[in-house]
């Protein structure tokens, strides 16, 4: 229809070139999951632009949303309302960014709107202001020649890095070594400058706000502060704002971040770089659910740029990339491994239960303590536990199931001033408690923290400054003193020079986890851990008080790809991921129930469930169902899945929650 059959009945006109804006609202109702037409008065014509922020009328409300696209033509045959308002006349999604938020919904089973709620900053009107009248920067003249011998142990390094300077689309997988001069931060920060030198843009994504406050500290020396943009939750909005603008117009061509990062919108993007991409920190818990690492994995297809994934220990996932030859393992050579890495003893292998036959059963074993007390001598001690808090967790003595609140079946604890357990959902005071199970009333202690265990260490090593890292109270740094910090996992404190010694408590508990990932997910956090101490060369030893096993064997012959590998296998025999991709359907029995039943699904798709999930808290009993399919169906998958979603929200039937390749669901 022409703009003139448009025209509204006061006769406002329209805009005379491309009268036509389709409008992709800002909600995450799944039917409004596609763009909306609307007129474009002519006064707004050089304001609506394709990615500006604006204002329409939707039924009786006024609702946000961004400009996809200008067309001259629609196929709409009503009548088209104007649009009510340009909110920025500031275009804030470039097309590369729209098609990316539509991979990734697609990916997700989820909706564009969700997508952009994720990558697009919120708006800071002031900073938008300065920005605008600000003086473009060309930094690219001012960036230094990157040191890049830290890649030069790595076989395969040398071509990866001539591929990147080439505007190649290199790919790599590196476990990178401990006990280097310099750290894992040198080795990204030159990796993002010498594609920035070559005239591309950079990302790099990391877990959390201690490894991005290295990393950001690492560039700062090597390009100064204003050569890099940094785009995290944990800043202001508008020092995240004007970052994001910042790489938007080509100011800087180094993007840093944690995993919203992931849809920075750097210009001619070269490479993206994603630091430890087994943190469960990089899977967004809000909806679209999706991990940091598959976004850098879309976008890198998409833009046909280089890719690094680099971290002391190898993810199921990163070991598929490897296995598929997407991308090739930069791999160092075993002499150099175990001149850089410190030694590792296990108080569960044969030989020492046969000399300390308790360690089996004791927390702290014989070995561990003398190690420690040893190494106090030389430097600070690091003891890695599992849990945070005083006692967090307790159990039936009688029956050793867990102690659950008898008002809404939380889980109970204690903290260092409590008296009595408390619930950790609701807050009550367990007075009169019996268990559900077996009517026991007495309890035992199921783990114990890390503030507990500091208080006992305090006790054991008399004189000895302790520090705990857990929790809220996270520990960066701590001075190269004879002292012993506890930390839970991910929450080490670096130091300089490195620890004289570690000891991995709980380790079997880490591996006793009810979930899928747990072995790989405790080898994780033993490889973290055990990169803070000193090399083998210079007295760093780690104790582990693991049980013998393949997830113990890797970290003694410090050989991650190997353990990665080994186990993408196991489950591809058993057909869980990431050997395949899942979505897990949630709600309420019959919710789920037909939901599924509405799916036309592939025969090769397998369906589990629905099963009754443990109550969680939630008023109405929560049910799931897992559909398991492999890669070369997903896109198949993904879109009945949205689209049964969408009938079923327009039609107002009982909701169901999408989560599509979880990380917790098995």
């Amino acid at each position: 229809m022409t703009d003139q059959e448009h025209r509204a009945d006061n006769g406002r006109e329209v805009a005379t070139i491309d009268p036509i804006a389709r409008i992709i609202l800002d909600s995450d109702v799944p039917h409004l999951d596609r763009t909306f037409d609307y007129l474009v008065p002519a006064e707004m014509d050089e304001t609506a632009l394709q990615g500006t922020r604006v204002r329409v009328r939707f039924g009786e409300q006024k609702m946000s949303g961004f400009i996809r696209e200008r067309t001259p033509s629609t196929g709409f045959t009503g009548s088209l309302k104007f649009l009510d308002q340009v909110v920025s006349p500031v275009p804030v999604v470039t097309e590369e960014l729209f098609e990316l938020a539509e991979l990734v919904a697609a990916r997700c089973a989820s909706t564009v709107a969700n997508v952009l709620r994720l990558a697009v900053a919120p708006r800071i009107a002031g900073v938008e202001k300065k920005f605008i009248d600000r003086e473009p920067q060309d930094v690219e003249d001012q960036l230094p020649e990157p040191t890049l011998e830290d890649f030069a142990p790595y076989g395969g390094a040398e071509d990866f890095l001539s591929d990147i300077a080439e505007g190649d689309a290199a790919r790599a997988v590196m476990a990178v070594t401990p006990g280097m001069e310099r750290g894992w931060e040198n080795l990204v920060a030159n990796a993002l400058i010498h594609t920035a030198r070559a005239g591309r843009g950079a990302l790099a994504v990391v877990p959390d706000y201690k490894d991005l406050q290295r990393l950001q500290d690492r560039l700062s020396q090597l390009v100064g502060d204003r050569g890099f943009a940094v785009l995290s939750a944990h800043h202001k909005p508008a020092e995240r704002y004007r970052a994001y603008l910042q790489a938007l117009h080509g100011d800087v061509s180094i993007v840093i971040g944690t995993r919203s990062a992931a849809y920075a919108p750097v210009r001619r993007l070269g490479l993206v770089v994603c630091w430890d991409d087994g943190d469960p920190n990089l899977m967004e818990p809000r909806a679209p659910y999706c991990h940091a690492r598959d976004v850098l994995l879309l976008r890198a297809e998409q833009t046909q740029c280089a890719a690094l994934f680099a971290g002391y220990s190898i993810s199921a996932e990163g070991a598929r990339l490897i296995r598929s030859r997407w991308a090739t393992y930069l791999s160092v050579p075993r002499e150099f491994l175990r001149t850089h890495t410190p030694h590792v003893i296990s108080t569960g292998d044969d030989y020492q239960l046969a000399r300390d036959p308790l360690a089996a059963v004791a927390r702290f074993p014989h070995l561990a303590f003398i190690e420690a007390r040893k190494a106090l001598s030389h430097g600070p001690v690091l003891i890695q536990v599992s849990r945070s808090g005083y006692i967090p967790n307790f159990s039936c003595q009688r029956c050793r199931m867990p102690a659950r609140c008898t008002e809404c079946q939380g889980p109970l604890g204690l903290s260092g001033s409590e008296k009595l357990p408390t619930c950790r959902w609701c807050g009550a005071v367990a007075r009169n408690w019996n268990c559900i199970e077996c009517g026991g009333t007495q309890w035992r202690h199921a783990t114990v923290g890390a503030l507990r265990t500091a208080e006992e260490l305090g006790r054991a090593f008399p004189n000895v400054p302790v520090f705990s890292s857990s929790g809220d109270h996270i520990m960066t740094e701590i001075e190269p003193q004879s002292a012993i910090v506890v930390a839970t996992p991910g929450a080490e404190p670096s130091v300089p020079g490195g620890y004289a010694a570690a000891v991995l408590l709980d380790a079997d508990s880490m591996l006793r986890r009810d979930s899928l990932r747990a072995p790989e997910m405790a080898l994780r956090n033993w490889f973290n851990a055990a990169a803070l101490v000193r090399s083998r060369s210079q007295g760093g030893t780690v104790v582990t008080t693991a049980p013998a096993g393949t997830a113990t064997q890797a970290l003694i012959r410090w050989d991650p790809v190997r353990f990665a590998v080994w186990e993408l296998d196991e489950r591809a025999e058993l057909g869980l991921p990431p050997a395949v991709r899942t979505a897990a359907i949630t709600g309420q029995e019959s919710a789920v129930e037909d939901f599924v039943n509405q799916l036309n699904l592939p025969p090769e798709v397998t369906v589990r469930g629905p099963v009754d999930l443990e109550p969680m808290g939630q008023d109405a009993p929560q049910w799931r169902t897992i559909l398991f399919f492999n890669y070369s169906i997903a896109p198949e998958v993904t879109r009945q899945v949205r689209a049964v979603r969408a009938s079923r929200a327009a039609l107002k039937l009982d909701p169901v929650n999408i989560r599509v390749d979880g990380l917790d669901i098995l």
